[in-house]
C-alpha cells in the first residue's frame, strides 16, 4: 500500500479540512456545516438531516490540462454520488438535526484512487467538522455511527494488487474500489474485468485484499483524530 497521511485543518475556514494523501494522490477534502436543508427535506418529521458531496479536479492535476467546462461530465457526478453515499452511511441523519453537510472533495494531484481518497479523507474531515457540535452538546455522539474508508484493489498482470496508482490502474484486469466500515462490512463494491470476466474466486480474494487495506486506513484515520485531541496536528 502508498504511503498514506491526513492533513489536518489544511484550510483556514472549513469546519472540517483535510488534505489525504495517497502517495502521489492528494486529495483535499473540505466540509461546510449549512444550517438550511435541500427544500425536499425541509419541515419532514421526525426532522433529518443530509450531506451531499462534489468531487472536482484541478486542471492541472493530471499529467495534462484538463477542464470540466460549464457542468460537470458524466464522471465527475458519478464520484460524486457516490462520496456522499458512502460517507452518509457513516452518518444517523436524524441524530444531525435540521442541518446539511457539504462535503467538498478536490484533486490537487491525481495518481489514481481519488474516489477512494476523497472518501477516506472525507469521513475524517466530517468527523473534524462535527467534533465541536458533539463537544458543546449540540448533536449527540451517536451521530457518527460508522467509520468509513476506501481502497482499490485490482488484478495487475494476474497478481491481485492493494492500492493501484495511476500505472496500476492502466494495466490492470480487474479493478475494484471498495468501500467498507471499521468492521468489515461492505458500503458499495465498484467492479470491473476490464479485459474479461473474472470468477467468484478472484472476487473473494480481492475482498479480502481489500480488507486488509481498510483496517490499516481506519487505523491511521483514528490516529490522525488522537493528534487533534492530544494537541498534535502535524
Amino acid at each position: 500500500m502508498r504511503p498514506v497521511s491526513f492533513d489536518l485543518h489544511f484550510t483556514r475556514w472549513a469546519e472540517g479540512s483535510v488534505l489525504c494523501k495517497f502517495g502521489h494522490t492528494h486529495v483535499l477534502c473540505n466540509v461546510t456545516i449549512d444550517d438550511e436543508l435541500p427544500r425536499w427535506l425541509q419541515g419532514r418529521i421526525p426532522p433529518q438531516g443530509w450531506l451531499t458531496a462534489e468531487y472536482a479536479m484541478l486542471p492541472r492535476s493530471t499529467h495534462q490540462r484538463r477542464t470540466e467546462g460549464i457542468f460537470p461530465g458524466g464522471r465527475v457526478q458519478e464520484i460524486s454520488r457516490l462520496i456522499g453515499r458512502s460517507l452518509r452511511m457513516a452518518l444517523d441523519l436524524q441524530q444531525l438535526g435540521e442541518r446539511q453537510l457539504i462535503v467538498d472533495c478536490t484533486v490537487l494531484q491525481a495518481d489514481g484512487g481519488t474516489r477512494t481518497a476523497a472518501i477516506t479523507g472525507g469521513w475524517v474531515a466530517v468527523a473534524l467538522a462535527l467534533r465541536p457540535l458533539i463537544a458543546n452538546g449540540t448533536v449527540p455522539g451517536a451521530v457518527m455511527r460508522h467509520q468509513i474508508a476506501a481502497v482499490s484493489v485490482g488484478l495487475v498482470d494476474g497478481q491481485p494488487v492493494l492500492d493501484l496508482d495511476y500505472d496500476a490502474d492502466s494495466r490492470a484486469e480487474v479493478d475494484l474500489n471498495v468501500v467498507m466500515t471499521a468492521t468489515g462490512e461492505l458500503v458499495e463494491l465498484q467492479g470491473t474485468g476490464e479485459r474479461a470476466p473474472f470468477g467468484r474466486p478472484a472476487l473473494d480474494e480481492l475482498l479480502d485484499l481489500a480488507r486488509t487495506g481498510i483496517d490499516r486506513l481506519v487505523a491511521l484515520q483514528r490516529a490522525a483524530l488522537e493528534r487533534v485531541e492530544s494537541g498534535r496536528v502535524d
